[in-house]
């Protein structure tokens, strides 16, 4: 193998009270595909931010191509050749694609200091579009994109500016299956072409799709490094948590009871046609399908968020109409929904002011918040599933991924729901909190409540699900029992093709 392009030596990151990295070490190579992976909190994004210059290390140092580099921010890493793309995508809607290629550096015309020479920026952002398999006019509206080719922008602009290691923070969370195989398809096509690249993701199966080598962090501390052949699934998730998770995906000991949640024929205009499904009491139903396929839409529509124009929603046998997520709740239905920071959480209040909020009133004594019976609910929750935090008071947005997905879920648990539903509860959290998140569901699911669970994970789907139904183009496709579907027979039935019987 060539000599390194980018090393990490003995890296040491502290915050007040905390420890983020203590000796880290890390190597990429030219033409590679290096997996980073890890538990929320191990460590991870604190070393790609002080690799491309948003942090600076307390103590250790960086080399690249064998040289001691020190970067006080990010562009000045970029003009070296490190460039990052977090999950959080940073493009500008209001801008064209090409001005957000050359973001902050558009060619100007000689001669005319101020003014942009607007066609070699068009030509510029196509060939560099191109490189990338991006056939996007340079002229359009960012705003007009989708996720995926919006991610195909930030990775068009890392490399015009002759990008030689790229680093891609949970890249495909928001992506669909097709999606997902072309960003690989770029991604191994950028190594062929010998750009270094770092990857980091919660989903293991990418991890060994894509990757050349694998870095494993634990609290803060490297584990170990394999080649991708050397590794297995089970290993990985040993090193990453530090123990066994053979019930990483909790079998439902739970026995259908009689139908809690009746949908027939709901339909609006666009988005759904004819929908029709039941969850019983102590049954989880797993949704299935591409992006796309209308599974968000469903949920919103049950919970009141979207209106229906036709079709009707009983609960326990009874008709109902809900014209609002109040009115759903009311009849005993809540949804957790997919985007826990937008939809989910007010991240800049407390565990304690979150869990309490879609309670508040039953809390209230002569009209008024009791602090009291906010805390007690909140420490109950908090004490029955687990949420690490040092306080009720402390912050959401301060919680890893998983405990906040937690909260979210204690939240809407303090409903006392007869009907949950669940739009990707897992997430973007690592393997550890998924089991956890797991259990939890399959522990509600034995208390008799009805779940509704809305995942992008196949494995997820078909092991913690008594009914699969698949969706595509807004309607319901396909139905498997647990021991008939496959990843498959699901996956043939999301993309409308002929299942076999």
């Amino acid at each position: 193998m060539a000599e390194p392009i980018l090393e990490a030596r003995q890296i040491t990151k502290r915050f007040p009270g905390v420890v983020a990295l203590e000796g880290v070490s890390l190597t990429v190579f030219p033409g590679e595909v290096l997996a980073v992976v890890g538990e929320n909190g191990a460590g991870k994004s604190t070393l790609m931010k002080i690799l491309s210059g948003a942090l600076q290390p307390d103590e250790g140092e960086i080399l690249l191509q064998g040289r001691p580099v020190r970067f006080s921010d990010p562009r000045q890493a970029l003009e070296r050749g490190i460039g990052i793309i977090y999950q959080e995508l940073s493009v500008i809607d209001a801008l064209s694609v090409g001005e957000n290629v050359f973001l902050g550096r558009l060619p100007q015309r000689s001669g005319l200091p101020g003014a942009v020479d607007w066609p070699r920026v068009w030509h510029e952002a196509a060939q560099v579009l191109a490189r990338v398999g991006a056939p996007i006019d340079p002229r359009q509206p960012v705003r007009g994109l989708s996720i995926a080719q919006k991610q195909l922008v930030e990775i068009a602009r890392a490399l015009s500016q002759d990008v030689r290691v790229l680093i891609l923070d949970e890249p495909t969370s928001a992506l669909s299956l097709q999606e997902t195989e072309r960003l690989f398809e770029i991604l191994r096509g950028l190594r062929a072409q010998g750009v270094a690249i770092i990857y980091i993701s919660h989903r293991l199966e990418e991890v060994f799709a894509l990757a050349d080598r694998v870095t494993v962090l634990r609290d803060g501390r490297v584990v170990g490094t394999l080649p991708i052949g050397e590794a297995t699934r089970d290993g990985l998730i040993r090193m990453m948590v530090g123990r066994d998770l053979s019930a990483y995906f909790r079998e439902v000991q739970s026995s259908p009871g009689v139908p809690r949640l009746e949908v027939r024929g709901l339909a609006r205009a666009d988005v759904l046609h004819d929908v029709s499904l039941t969850v019983r009491a102590g049954e989880i139903v797993g949704l299935a399908g591409l992006v796309g396929a209308g599974r968000t839409e469903l949920a919103r529509c049950l919970f009141g968020v979207d209106p229906i124009d036709a079709g009707e929603i009983l609960v326990d046998g009874r008709p109902t109409r809900i014209r609002s997520p109040r009115e759903a709740v009311q009849h005993g239905i809540v949804l957790v929904p997919e985007d826990r920071k937008l939809e989910g959480l007010v991240s800049s209040l407390s565990v304690r002011e979150n869990v309490s909020l879609s309670v508040l009133a039953r809390l209230a004594r002569f009209g008024f918040p009791s602090r009291r019976r906010e805390e007690e609910l909140a420490r109950s929750f908090v004490q029955r599933m687990r949420i690490r935090t040092p306080s009720l008071e402390q912050r959401v947005l301060n919680l890893s991924g998983g405990n906040q997905q937690k909260v979210v879920l204690a939240r809407a648990l303090a409903t006392n729901p007869k009907v949950l539903i669940l739009d990707e509860p897992t997430r973007s959290i690592d393997v550890g909190a998924k089991a956890e998140v797991h259990a939890l569901i399959a522990e509600m699911a034995e208390t008799g409540m009805a779940i509704l669970s809305i995942s992008s994970e196949l494995p997820e789907v078909l092991s913690m699900s008594h009914r699969i139904v698949v969706m595509s183009g807004g309607r319901i496709v396909a139905e498997f029992a647990r021991g008939e579907a496959t990843e498959e027979r699901v996956l043939r039935a999301a993309t409308g093709q002929r299942v076999a019987a």
